[in-house]
This record gives C-alpha cells, structure tokens and sequence, in this order.
C-alpha cells in the first residue's frame, strides 16, 4: 500500500484523514506533471509533487512507491499507471482494516465488558455476525466454567472479609468446600452463563440502535461515540438483566440445601423482600459501567495504536499483543470500578448478612471506609486479578476453535 511506505510511523487516525483529504488532489497532480512531460514520472518529480502537497518524503520512499506501480521497470510512472493502480480499492476497504482496530467480545473476564464488538455490512449481510457473537458466547460460557472457583471467592471476600475476618485466598477455598464439598465452588456458575445470552443479544441491538440515532456507521465511529454508544447499550442490556446478577451472588453465597434452584431462591427473595429486591445495588452498577467502559477501551486502544506505531508495520499487531492489550485494558477498568462492584455486591447481599435492607450506596461507601479503611473497598481484588490471564486466554482459545466449527472466515 502506498501510504504505509511512505509513513511507515504514521498512526491509523493520520492515515484515514490522509486518504480522504489527499488522494483526489495527488491524481491530479500526477496527471498535471505527465502532460508536461511525455516520458512519464520519475522519483524527483514524484516527490517534489508531494511536496507541493505539504508531504515532504525522501526520494528512497519515492522510489519504492514508484516501483510498487511500475510496468515496464524504467521506475517512472504516467497517469495512467496511477488511475489502475488499486488506490481507490484500499481506500473503499478500509472498514477491513478497522476490524483489527477495535475492542472484541473475546475477551469476557466474568465481568461486563461495556463495548460491544462492531461488524461490516459484510459480515451482517452474510450472517457472519450471529457467528461471531455464538463465538464469543461460547467462548464466554467455557471461560467463566473454568474461573468459577475464583468468582465466587472473590464474591465471597466483598461480602464477608473484614479486618476481623482476614479471609485470605487458601482460606476462602478451603471454607467453601468444607460448606458443601468440591463441587460448592462452581456455586452460582449456571446463571452467570445463562445470562451471556441475552446480555450479548441486548447489548448488540441496542448498540447498533444507539449508532443510528447518532447519525454513524461502524465505519466512521470515533472512540468517543464508540465510549458513549457502549456505553448507553450496557446500561440498557443491564438493566433488563439486572435480576439475573443479583440471583448470581445469592446463589454463589448460598448456604449448603438453603435454595433448591434458581426458582426457589427467585420465589424466596420476591416472598420475603419483594420486587425491589431484584434490583438492589442497581445504582452503583450502573455508575461502575463509565469508569470500567471507558478507562477498558481507552487502555485498549492506547496500548495498541502505541504498539503499531513503534514496532509493528502492518495493521495487525498479532495474537499476542491483542491477548496482551486485553488483560491490561480489562485489568485497568475492573481497578477503576472494583469500589463500585464491591459496594453492587455487598447491596446485593444485604439479606443474606442480616443488613438492614435500607442502607444507601453513599452511607455503605461512608461505612467501608471508617470500619475497615480504603483498602476495604478492595476485598477480593486478588482472586479476581488471578482469573484474568486465565480467563482471557481461555477465552481466545475457545473463540477461535467454535469459530473453525462454524465456518467463520478470518477478520
């Protein structure tokens, strides 16, 4: 491609601001020049044609541009070798190339990744999109099942760990199979995959919904329309899934024979605290979507466009630098929100503790800190560190073999 020879640092922004303002005005250029001269264009006059343009570039790029269209092997071009050479297709091909540049559902850390994944018009046209998100559940489901054990401690640490009850990782494991056996540890596991889903489901729609009255296309959405779009489209998948992640923590807390299933434990909550009772810690979950939306996709897109730029020369920076880029971005945005998710879950449990049903967010917040301190906001942050390498790359693992199963073509 023309541009990454002649701006082998230039970044992804700079590229598509290039391609829109400048090509039309460079054809013309190169069409001037070779009327005035009957030979064709050689590399000096190439490059002082961009540089009439505002483009200074060094005759040795111009060169190479030159021989990547050249015919005949006289390295000089003419308007015509320009107007066939496939300009125009990379620049009509560019949504291929955003596909490397965004956020991806493979990356399900057990938690709620606000930024849903974007899709061509070709892959809707084809129904490669239902695909890609039967994928991402999939992969989702299987990671989660593999990292349950460490969910639950993490639950288990928000709600009981205090400075009295310094419930450490062994100790946490070891209490929880003693309660129940082996088998206690995957504890509320069935409807956190249950819910993948419906979650996926609403939160596409409601993506691709919000996009629309924006006035954008996924070809054009800037990062901060991609923070405000996600954003808006967790909130709304989260709240109609809401209850669903308050019978999750009842259930991973759940005493040994206490409910007999996800209906009982859901009849028993509506019959003792009623219908509010699905819904408690809504506000600060709500609240915890901005920080862990837009501190995930700011990191992500940070890292790799930085990536790019210093040690890569093709659009895309590999497995390993997404793997990597994923578990730092998420790792970030869970550490932003995790005060937030703390307080959700300790709400959520307010019933199973003996709380009063009635305490605040801010009076819980207030609470925290003067009982147990600053750090107190963090209990169960190790074990939900721990499963994040895991279950991210348990994740790509997944996604990448039920995409093989299903026939989906490579992004």
């Amino acid at each position: 491609m023309i541009l990454t020879c002649l701006f082998p640092c230039l970044d992804f922004e700079e590229f598509v601001h290039y391609l829109q303002d400048y090509e039309k005005d460079l054809k013309l250029v190169v069409k001037s020049v070779d009327k005035r001269n009957a030979d064709g264009i050689n590399s000096n006059e190439f490059a002082k044609s961009l540089c009439d343009l505002g483009v200074r570039v060094s005759l040795k790029d111009a060169e190479k541009v030159l021989q990547s269209m050249d015919k005949n092997g006289m390295i000089t071009i003419n308007s015509k070798d320009w107007n066939n050479y496939s300009t125009v297709e990379k620049t009509e091909n560019i949504p291929e190339i955003i596909l490397y540049w965004k956020h991806s559902t493979i990356f399900d850390v057990g938690e709620n990744l606000m930024v849903p994944d974007e899709f061509s018009a070709e892959e809707k046209q084809t129904g490669m999109w239902w695909r890609h998100l039967v994928s991402g559940g999939g992969a989702g489901a299987v990671s989660r099942t593999c990292t349950a054990p460490l969910d639950r401690l993490k639950v288990m640490m928000q709600v009981y760990g205090s400075r009295t009850n310094n419930m450490c990782i062994m100790s946490g494991l070891m209490q929880m199979v003693r309660d129940g056996g082996v088998r206690s540890l995957w504890r509320g596991n069935g409807i956190n995959i249950f819910k993948i889903a419906p979650e996926l489901a609403l939160k596409f729609t409601a993506y691709e919904q919000i996009k629309r009255a924006m006035g954008s296309n996924n070809q054009t959405l800037s990062i901060l329309e991609r923070f405000a779009a996600g954003s808006l489209a967790g909130v709304i998948a989260q709240s109609t899934i809401y209850p669903m992640e308050v019978l999750k923590t009842r259930l991973a807390l759940r005493k040994t024979g206490q409910y007999a299933g996800v209906m009982d434990c859901a009849k028993m909550m509506f019959r003792k605290e009623g219908l509010r009772a699905f819904y408690k810690g809504y506000v600060p979950n709500m609240l915890g979507i901005i920080p862990y939306a837009g501190i995930d996709l700011a990191v992500y897109e940070t890292l790799k466009n930085t990536y790019l730029q210093r040690y890569s020369t093709s659009t895309d920076p590999g497995v390993g630098v997404l793997l990597a880029c994923g578990t730092i971005s998420s790792t970030c945005g869970q550490l932003a929100s995790y005060p937030l998710a703390l307080i959700r879950t300790r709400m959520q449990a307010q019933a199973v503790t003996g709380g009063s049903n009635h305490v605040t967010m801010s009076g819980l917040f207030r609470h925290i800190v003067h009982t147990e301190g600053l750090t107190g906001l963090y209990r169960g942050l190790a074990p939900n560190f721990l499963k994040v390498i895991p279950a991210v790359s348990i994740s790509y693992v997944v996604y990448e073999r039920i995409k093989t199963q299903l026939g989906v073509t490579s992004r």
